[in-house]
């Protein structure tokens, strides 16, 4: 931030309370308070926690109050706070084939081992406005008369800290819900998936610069952080034929895993508890080459939260970067690296559209007196030849 004009910091400041005063809106209404927003808005939470490259649905929910619904500005909050904090360690890597289900959906089986979970989902709603929403009365504490102090404070902790799960909607853990393309891999028929040789730790793209080409544990970070309209602009542009793909969803599941650490203390892992997550595997064909037979190839999407969506957008643009490794020909943007993570993130880009409006004064005035003065001397220039013609004309 900088200041052009003498003054200019006490405007800055008074926006402060401008930005306050817009984000409260109208007093008669009430106030969203973050727990109501981290239940009731749990999809704009998990995209903000996708973004921001944090896990805390709380955090994800003051974000996007304090930003008042923005989406973006919410993640940078996020990505801010996340600078902050401590690192003490890396979790073991979850195990997703161990996932409590509460939504699990397969294009490629219909007899699928383990059943289809259908679950929460607006896949099978139709998109007319529900306008008994609007007739809901608001059930706030201090707000309602009829509300006791004893009722009013089981409502404050339900609403507070206390995360109720709706149990049914939740398959136990169960070995009996195999992953589809492991499947197909039983039969040889799906690519095989091994980590690097010697099994190294994973690239942090927060505190490593990147490189091209880009190894995939690098380009599956930056897709898991980045913006979800830019993701899905890619891959749909995969389905449109921009891409050597035919994707079919071969399995996306959703539901609660264990996150697990190993202190150096200890020896042994210790559960840190459970989060969300969202994992797609896309299912694509694959001709073969002169040393691989046809097979189907996969693509691979994982986000925090209930995000299908991303996860799916993910995975399929996953299978396209892999084009190089199955040689085939790189000719559009969601095939080249490059491309997808400089622009994939939305807080860098925003931060560098935005800027343009900070002030520019001194290089606007330069860009100004030389389009004046190419325009003065083009008409000098033109005057000149004018002269020259009339002797002509008049002889």
């Amino acid at each position: 931030m900088y200041v052009a004009v003498k003054g200019g910091e006490a405007a800055i400041l008074a926006t402060h309370d401008l930005v306050a005063e817009a984000r409260r809106g109208n007093e008669a209404v009430p106030e969203l308070s973050v727990a109501q927003i981290r239940e009731q808005m749990g999809l704009a939470c998990s995209r903000v926690m996708n973004e921001g490259s944090l896990y805390d649905p709380d955090l994800a929910a003051l974000a996007l109050k304090q930003a008042q619904g923005d989406a973006i500005e919410a993640a940078f909050l996020m990505r801010a706070y996340r600078t902050t904090l401590p690192r003490f360690g890396s979790s073991e890597p979850v195990d997703t084939a161990r996932m409590a289900i509460r939504r699990r959906v397969s294009a490629t089986y219909k007899d699928l081992p383990g059943g289809q979970v259908l679950g929460p989902t607006y896949d099978y709603t139709h998109r007319l406005f529900d306008f008994a929403l609007m007739d809901t009365p608001e059930v706030m504490v201090g707000l309602d008369p009829t509300i006791s102090g004893q009722e009013g404070a089981a409502i404050a902790n339900a609403a507070g800290d206390a995360r109720i799960k709706p149990g049914h909607d939740v398959k136990p853990l169960d070995a009996t819900m195999p992953r589809v393309p492991d499947i197909l891999g039983a039969e040889g028929l799906m690519e095989e998936e091994s980590p690097p040789q010697g099994d190294p730790r994973p690239f942090d793209l927060t505190r490593e610069p990147v490189s091209f080409p880009a190894d995939r544990d690098v380009r599956l970070q930056a897709m898991a952080r980045g913006d979800e309209g830019f993701m899905l602009g890619l891959g749909y542009s995969v389905q449109r034929g921009y891409g050597n793909t035919h994707p079919f969803v071969g399995e996306v599941r959703v539901g609660e895993v264990s996150v697990e650490f190993v202190p150096e203390e200890l020896g042994f892992a210790v559960d840190l508890g459970e989060i969300t997550l969202t994992e797609c595997q896309m299912v694509n064909q694959f001709a073969g080459s002169k040393d691989v037979p046809p097979q189907f190839t996969r693509g691979y999407g994982l986000s925090f939260g209930h995000s299908e969506r991303k996860a799916m957008s993910m995975s399929l643009v996953d299978r396209a970067l892999k084009a190089r490794e199955f040689g085939e020909a790189v000719t559009y943007p969601a095939q080249q690296d490059e491309f997808v993570l400089y622009h994939s993130d939305n807080v860098e880009a925003a931060g560098f559209v935005e800027h343009l409006k900070l002030p520019h004064y001194v290089d606007f005035q330069g860009e100004l007196e030389l389009i004046r003065r190419i325009r003065k001397e083009r008409e000098q220039r033109l005057a000149r030849e004018q002269n020259e013609e009339l002797p002509e004309a008049a002889e």
